[in-house]
């Protein structure tokens, strides 16, 4: 008999909060994908292990904790779907979550019944349920094996947009085989299209509630932002439901986008306050679901369980792929690393769990197979996946790039400089910012930009700083800069990382820069502020001066470290040998080196002056790239 304190319904909540972040925690230190511990911890938490953690005492309440957490995780989704690199792909996006969905329903459908010898009722109930892919597992994924974006952005873009369209026609076809024989398959149909419509009607009216109290000053009080878009995402989800049952998880995905896709002065800490709460509820869930299956259910389905997981991954995902892609442009490499590419996750779990209760409650064969053979796709798409995805990616060529181009935090005046000549040379350059009107500035000259935090763990996972050549920090806050830095090298181990402080500052060290593994950018403090001003007011001109003298120089010789010569000049850029080289306390000048500068207007002469008697010439060319300055071809710029 169990006992009670065992069968207290807080104490699963409680314990499965808990199993689930130290499950995650350990994914990240054995570098594999989440959900396979969290799987694991729920099977051993749960009634078949050590039986502390059982589902079945939160009676009516689990289905309520899995909508409103699915809500939340969906609305994160959203928030990460990038119109403009949805734009990009948009057939590939609507042949897969539309025609691809189909092949996968048929095919899985066909599977089970074949394989499995089910009933063709509950066989469609499985096609429906193992449509969805998941951006629960699939991003997370992603990060881990660092694709090129392309393939990244159909992948999480199916995720995101498939859980809801799978997820809804699920539910649909759950409905057309609980009703009565006689009634029509119509009736059944209708219901498909009322949940898309009320789903994306209400969250639109959802996201744009809250874009506008998000955008309006004053509206709402400081500090209440993120609690309160959360508490109108749950809203937006249930008041779906409730028009049109299981319309919601459409109006949460919407409604996500809608934000997500508005610029807003608390979108960069909205950002982080979903991620850290949505990777809560992602392990709370797969404990909680994990736990609730048992596991002489997924034994009963033996060798054919497995057999039709192996068809669903390696005959019906290839199908899947190829009709969704159909005249999309996709190479064969791409369209290869699509189709072994398809794990299942929560929404599948959660979906199944409400097939089961509901089959279960009904008298219907399938109540308990149905969700033991979703679990077992969920475990098999998962861990072939994870186990095999970045060895196929490489096989493939997919992997992006390492040690290729440059993460700059900040997009003011003096980054966009810098990273001006960084991009003439041939580097790839992404600026981060959380300042919407630098944002816009850097867009409009041509650079890429996040639009956020730059201690964010998603927006750095978008600005790729594991594959960087160097991360740079570039703003007036130094305890910013210090925390950028630190995390480049240390959580993504970026080769370099410079930081910027400010002249003056006592709050970062030198010490605590070399401490973080990084070099301090420029060689030693300078203003920030200072140098974007002058170069919004147009006071400065940027130019090349070429090292004439044979004797090395020190950065600490190149100007008298008085304030007053500190305004003359800053060094932005070496260029040696044709490659381009950012500035820090151990660079040394040598001969044939081009140093690019800001110099201010008023003060060019003794600039000048300065710089000819250590030993530099102005260049008299026109200014060009880095990449233009070759072995033995030594002219250059000056770019007024």
């Amino acid at each position: 008999m169990i006992p009670d304190r065992i069968s207290d319904p807080a104490l699963t909540i409680a314990l499965a909060l808990a199993a689930g972040m130290l499950a995650q925690a350990v994914a990240r230190h054995l570098r594999v994908p989440g959900i396979v511990v969290l799987l694991g911890a729920g099977v051993l938490l749960g009634p078949d292990g050590a039986a502390v953690i059982r589902p079945e005492t939160l009676g009516r309440t689990l289905p309520m904790v899995v909508g409103f957490s699915v809500a939340v995780i969906l609305f994160e989704g959203g928030m990460n779907l990038s119109l403009s690199r949805l734009r990009r792909e948009a057939r590939s996006i609507r042949q897969l979550v539309t025609l691809g969905a189909l092949v996968t329903a048929a095919g899985g459908a066909a599977s089970a019944r074949l394989i499995l010898g089910w009933s063709w009722t509950i066989s469609i109930l499985f096609g429906t349920l193992v449509i969805v892919t998941g951006p629960t597992v699939v991003t997370p994924l992603l990060r881990r094996l660092k694709v090129e974006a392309r393939v990244a952005t159909l992948l999480e873009a199916e995720g995101v947009l498939t859980d809801a369209v799978g997820a809804v026609i699920a539910v649909a076809a759950l409905e057309i085989v609980m009703r009565p024989p006689g009634e029509s398959i119509v009736l059944g149909a209708l219901a498909l299209l009322a949940r898309f419509g009320v789903g994306i009607g209400i969250g639109v009216v959802g996201g744009a509630i809250v874009v506008a109290l998000l955008k309006i000053p004053g509206i709402v009080p400081e500090g209440l932002e993120n609690v309160l878009t959360l508490s109108l995402a749950i809203a937006t989800f249930q008041v779906s439901n409730s028009v049109q049952p299981e319309s919601g998880i459409v109006a949460a995905v919407v409604a996500g986008a809608a934000v997500g896709n508005v610029p807003t002065v608390a979108l960069k800490d909205l950002r982080d306050f979903k991620e850290q709460l949505t990777v809560l509820l992602i392990g709370v869930l797969f404990v909680l679901l994990a736990a609730d299956v048992r596991i002489v259910e997924v034994r009963a389905l033996g060798l054919a369980g497995v057999a039709t997981a192996a068809v669903l991954m390696f005959v019906v995902r290839p199908l899947n792929v190829a009709v969704g892609t159909w005249g999309c442009g996709l190479s064969f490499r791409e369209k290869t690393f699509l189709s072994w590419i398809a794990p299942r996750g929560i929404v599948a779990a959660a979906v199944a769990s409400l097939f089961g209760e509901t089959l279960t409650a009904a008298g219907r064969p399938g109540g308990r197979l149905l969700p033991a053979m979703v679990f077992l796709v969920i475990a098999a798409t998962v861990l072939w996946a994870g186990l095999t995805g970045g060895f196929i990616g490489r096989v493939l060529g997919l992997r992006r790039k390492s040690n290729s181009g440059y993460a700059i935090l900040g997009a003011n005046g003096l980054a966009r400089e810098l990273a001006g000549v960084l991009k003439d040379a041939g580097n790839e350059v992404v600026l981060i910012d959380a300042n919407p009107d630098a944002c816009a500035d850097a867009e409009k000259t041509g650079f890429r930009v996040l639009f956020g935090s730059g201690i964010s763990e998603a927006v750095l996972q978008r600005a790729m700083p594991d594959t960087r050549a160097g991360c740079v920090a570039l703003t007036a806050n130094d305890e910013v800069n210090l925390l950028f830095a630190r995390k480049c090298r240390k959580e993504f181990r970026t080769p370099r990382a410079w930081v910027t402080l400010r002249r003056g500052q006592v709050s970062v060290s030198a010490k605590m820069v070399a401490d973080a593994g990084a070099k301090m950018l420029f060689g030693k403090p300078r203003s920030v502020d200072f140098w974007t001003l002058a170069l919004e007011r147009g006071d400065t001109a940027s130019e090349s001066w070429v090292r004439v003298s044979a004797e090395p120089l020190p950065l600490a010789d190149l100007g008298p470290d008085r304030r007053e010569s500190g305004s003359l000049f800053l060094p932005l850029a070496l260029i040696r040998g044709g490659t381009v080289s950012l500035i820090d306390e151990d660079t040394v000048f040598q001969e044939g080196d081009v140093l690019r500068a800001l110099i201010l207007r008023e003060r060019r002469d003794a600039a000048a002056e300065r710089l000819a008697e250590v030993g530099w010439r102005e260049m008299d060319l026109p200014a060009r790239g880095a990449s233009d300055f070759c072995a033995g071809d030594s002219p250059a710029s000056r770019n007024p």
